[in-house]
């Protein structure tokens, strides 16, 4: 994809994202992607040589293989928002071999799926795609609805598969947090010790974080310390959705916060939002994927190109994106795939 048609895709918010220089965390003080990431961030980590061998076959497989920067597809939404809903509106599917095939096809780092879909396919697929099992789920059959990420399956589970990482969610802010956070930090533990890489889906979760009609679950200083709470238990990438706002804590009046945080470290572009999330991920030490979201229809590929020019100029690592593939025909959802992939491949989206 060429830089005119992501400018085109991009639309009015062109020159605010392609011209902005960020004056907040400057790009000189940030560990960025690059072919040399794993070499300069992990090898002076406590990561054992295993841990960096399942690193390197994540950063190193599909289109985006050596440069630093990440496609993963995630399909646990089968469990996170029912089959049903999510399968619907592609009902190929519901059929885990289509699942691990569109990851193929469309050139990504990874899959991150469920123990279920993995261990159905796992001796077709292993050798040829890192598999990432994501080991917790909130589900959505218990009446009424309650939001808790409880563990499908163990460690050792996803090792004998064949998984490259694990995946695991914690709702920060939820009153399970606690819980969730010995979890899956004993997991992660666990997970190092087998030579597999950690992935955090580092997610709030409290009704009081929505106040005078404002969501601050997507703020950029809420979502921020989620990050540095998952780096905290060693994650080696973390998921975040991307920020929409900020100003949480002082809104909500919750936490503690500094002044600076919103005036000098901070400013309301997309991309100083986004910047402030990689600065909690050790200054970038620890890579930031930002998640694709749901499926629209029509404004799909550009609501996906914009958050990818936002997370790559912010100093990010890449997109976890599922149902805007995944959700249409599969030579749709590939094309999306590598469109995104096209922005950490063009020359012409720089750092900000």
């Amino acid at each position: 994809m060429t830089i005119d048609k992501i400018t085109e895709l991009l639309g009015a918010e062109a020159d605010s994202l392609l011209k902005h220089e960020s004056k907040t965390f400057t790009k000189d003080m940030l560990h960025l992607p690059g072919m040399d990431f794993l070499d300069s961030s992990f090898v002076g980590s406590s990561r054992n040589p295993q841990v960096l061998r399942s690193l390197g076959s994540m950063y190193n497989h599909g289109r985006l293989g050596g440069t630093g920067y990440l496609s993963i597809l995630p399909v646990d939404q089968g469990i996170e928002h029912t089959a049903g809903a999510s399968f619907a509106p592609n009902p190929i599917y519901f059929d885990p071999d289509k699942i691990i095939e569109l990851a193929v096809e469309g050139g990504c780092n990874a899959v991150a799926t469920t123990f279920g879909v993995l261990a159905s396919v796992a001796r077709k697929y292993a050798h040829k795609i890192p598999m990432m099992v994501k080991i917790n789920h909130n589900e959505l059959m218990t009446y009424p609805n309650k939001y808790d990420q409880i563990m499908f399956g163990s460690v050792d589970d996803a090792w004998n598969l064949g998984a490259t990482a694990v995946g695991a969610t914690i709702y920060f802010g939820a009153p399970e947090s606690n819980r969730q956070i010995i979890e899956v930090a004993k997991a992660f533990e666990r997970a190092h010790e087998l030579g597999m890489a950690t992935v955090l889906w580092c997610y709030t979760r409290n009704n009081g974080f929505k106040k005078d009609g404002v969501d601050y679950h997507v703020a950029a200083d809420l979502t921020s310390q989620a990050n540095h709470l998952g780096v905290t238990i060693q994650a080696d990438i973390i998921k975040q959705k991307l920020p929409e706002n900020n100003g949480g804590f002082t809104a909500i009046n919750f936490a503690k916060s500094h002044p600076k945080m919103y005036s000098e470290l901070s400013t309301m572009n997309p991309i100083d939002l986004c910047r402030y999330q990689v600065a909690n991920c050790y200054m970038g030490r620890i890579g930031l994927i930002n998640s694709g979201g749901e499926s629209k229809g029509a404004a799909d590929l550009a609501e996906a190109v914009t958050t990818a020019v936002i997370n790559k100029r912010a100093g990010g690592q890449g997109l976890i994106l599922g149902r805007k593939a995944f959700q249409r025909p599969m030579n749709e959802g590939v094309a999306i795939l590598n469109a995104i992939q096209d922005v950490y491949l063009n020359n012409g989206i720089t750092i900000a």
